[in-house]
């Protein structure tokens, strides 16, 4: 069996890329490429790509819309259309949605306030390579950090994608105006998932707890089993 082939990308202003790298190595065992953002491609044979949060370029303009700029982007955005995973958290899934990977934007927190807590969420679908691991409806505690994390679509592209199920996970109480309470959302092949809470931080007990480690196991597994 070959070993589990991850990156993390790294955007000036990341500050969640060592947690994704961490948590990737502590769930599959090996060390993922670090991948910085001005590389022109990828290393061969991913078997999945991962967007951290943070604050890229400062979140100049908008959130991650520099970002989406970047070099290793094009090669991002390819290899999802070939089929590689990609999971972008908070300031990775900004980034997604303005690479124009994902639907949608995400705009100011409603308050204008940054919100940093410990949240919950309700698994809205538990079909994906991303959320298998857990039950459909089931309640987890996943951490979020963020000052632009309202996610906003226009009423047309949230039906389709509530009818699609690819509503991945919903705040279980209203936490920054999100439509719908939408905190992730799957593109229309489900290999691209985005979202604002940070799984990453939850993967240990020494962490205040493991909601966040099923997200990286049902990947890891899903995609060593295929």
């Amino acid at each position: 069996m070959s070993a589990f082939r991850s990156a993390v990308i790294t955007f000036p202003g990341s500050n969640c890329d060592r947690d994704m790298a961490d948590a990737l190595e502590k769930i599959s065992g090996a060390a993922p490429f670090r991948v910085w953002h001005g590389d022109a491609a990828l290393p061969d044979r991913l078997d999945f790509i991962a967007l951290p949060g943070g604050f890229s370029y400062g979140d100049y303009l908008r959130s991650g819309a520099m970002a989406a700029r970047s070099p290793i982007m094009q090669a991002v955005i390819e290899a999802a259309g070939r089929g590689v995973p990609v999971l972008g958290v908070c300031n990775g899934f900004q980034v997604l949605t303005e690479s124009g990977l994902l639907p949608g934007a995400l705009m100011r927190n409603a308050g204008i306030r940054f919100v940093c807590r410990e949240v919950a969420l309700t698994v809205e679908n538990n079909q994906s390579l991303f959320t298998s691991g857990y039950s459909a409806g089931q309640r987890i505690t996943i951490p979020v950090a963020h000052h632009d994390g309202n996610y906003f679509a226009d009423d047309a592209t949230l039906d389709r994608l509530e009818g699609e199920g690819r509503v991945a996970f919903r705040y279980a109480e209203p936490v920054n105006g999100s439509a719908r309470n939408i905190a992730g959302v799957l593109n229309a092949a489900g290999n691209v998932l985005g979202m604002m809470p940070h799984p990453e931080r939850m993967i240990e007990a020494a962490h205040g707890g493991t909601d966040g480690r099923a997200l990286f196991e049902s990947a890891v597994r899903g995609l060593i089993s295929a």
